[in-house]
């Protein structure tokens, strides 16, 4: 299995691309993937995001594109906006050390499509890369000829499914030709998935990467209780103790992250959003800024956690648990990537003691920690009532009673009384417990 980028054979200006990305050794996933795909072999991956999915099938498809011909050659689907920017974003990055042009459209709704339709009269792209619905408008509407495509890529499968686009994609995928490679990319496999993947694919490659661990060992992971104090102060005091680079604050709805955002700009702070109520020309201006590290702090949605890979990140705070717990991994991995740290920190109340019970069965193991003269310190567990009555219930029942009594007024003398008949409880047990081994020994 190769070990470096360069034992792949990539074409010359794949190599400098990856050069200029920093990018030396393949992850587990490409190292896995590169070899069936530029085989030509249809493909199932299932990783976990920021895996390096993304380039497990842009490198492959880079390298067998026929630069000669001006025509769709690949077709490079995904669920939302954001992350058809991010791929398009890396695409331009290979493209653009290419010695001949190569061109790279990205289609998504809420865009000009009159705009996109006059300009593919002209000239067809040799890779899309879009939504599901914008991209189905423009081939149903017969202005993006996709009669010669050789490659077809549906990324975030499962997010695909969720968001209600599986219609879509499958409406694409019966337009094109039937001969094509398939690459299917997900971080999980549902059921109602698999029917979609029998009809359009025979015998792919299923490469299944599990996660060493569930997050990063890089990662401090923190729980904050928040004990009834208000949390949009709590949170402008973490993000404003030491100097945070980046920090990334989720919420669960839009209304929370405009709120959240209203209050910590009236606190004098230069804060990004983003959420899917934001106009597409507003959420792509906002995001590019947040690329470019024009912020230091950004609140959005969890529509911001599936797969957008925002360099920098030091902290994440999550002003509440997930609905859905599996975005809480989403969330926490956006910190403490390529073996850089990072701190996750997760506000909890009174209520949420089940959702984090859930994580921890999960794998998950939060450090408790509380917010004390200004500083971060190590809090309690949280879990140390039912310890403690645990440690009280294995107590004899008769000894229980007179521990109980404690609470009412005794006599002088009452505490030696009870450590008296604890110690005369524990010598009985001995002596039954050494007879019973003399007993073993003489048998």
């Amino acid at each position: 299995m190769p070990n470096k980028f360069t034992d792949y054979n990539f074409k010359p200006f794949i190599n400098r691309a990856l050069e200029k990305l920093n990018f030396t050794a393949p992850t587990e996933v490409q190292q896995r993937l590169l070899p069936p795909i530029l085989h030509g072999k249809s493909v199932v991956g299932q990783a976990q995001t920021g895996s390096g999915k993304t380039h497990a099938f842009l490198l492959p498809i880079f390298n067998e594109l026929d630069l000669q011909a001006h025509e769709v050659q690949a077709v490079i689907t995904t669920p939302s906006r954001e992350l058809a920017y991010q791929i398009y974003d890396a695409a331009k990055q290979i493209a653009a050390e290419a010695d001949e042009e190569i061109t790279v459209v990205n289609y998504v709704g809420g865009t000009d499509k009159k705009r996109q339709m006059t300009r593919l009269e002209k000239k067809q792209p040799q890779i899309v890369i879009g939504t599901p619905g914008r991209v189905l408008d423009l081939i149903n509407s017969h202005d993006l000829d996709i009669h010669l495509t050789k490659y077809f890529v549906v990324d975030e499968a499962d997010m695909t499914l969720d968001m209600g686009f599986l219609k879509e994609t499958d409406a694409i995928a019966s337009a094109l030709p039937e001969d094509l490679q398939m690459m299917v990319f997900s971080a999980t496999i549902p059921v109602k998935l698999e029917p979609f993947l029998r009809k359009y694919m025979s015998n792919p490659v299923i490469e299944v990467v599990e996660n060493q661990t569930v997050i990063s060992p890089t990662i401090d992971n923190w729980l904050i209780s928040t004990k009834g104090r208000d949390r949009n102060q709590l949170i402008y005091q973490l993000i404003t103790m030491g100097e945070p680079y980046l920090v990334l604050i989720f919420a669960n709805t839009k209304e929370r992250v405009d709120e959240l955002t209203d209050y910590l700009r009236k606190c004098g702070l230069d804060v990004a959003k983003i959420h899917g109520g934001l106009q597409p020309r507003e959420r792509k201006r906002v995001m590019k800024k947040i690329h470019n590290l024009d912020y230091q702090f950004v609140v959005a949605t969890d529509l911001a956690a599936r797969g957008i890979d925002i360099e920098g990140v030091s902290h994440v705070i999550n002003d509440d648990l997930p609905t859905d717990l599996e975005f809480f991994v989403h969330r926490v991995g956006r910190t403490g990537r390529n073996n850089m740290s990072g701190t996750a920190i997760t506000l909890y109340g009174p209520d949420d003691d089940q959702k984090v019970a859930e994580l921890e069965e999960m794998g998950i193991a939060f450090q408790p920690k509380a917010i004390k003269n200004g500083e971060i310190v190590d809090s309690y567990d949280r879990k140390r009532r039912v310890k403690r009555k645990k440690r009280h219930n294995t107590m004899d029942p008769s000894l229980r009673g007179m521990a109980k009594k404690e609470k009412t007024k005794h006599k002088p003398g009452y505490k030696k009384r009870i450590k008296k008949a604890i110690h005369k409880d524990q010598m009985a047990k001995r002596r039954i417990e050494m007879r019973a081994e003399r007993r073993s020994k003489k048998r």
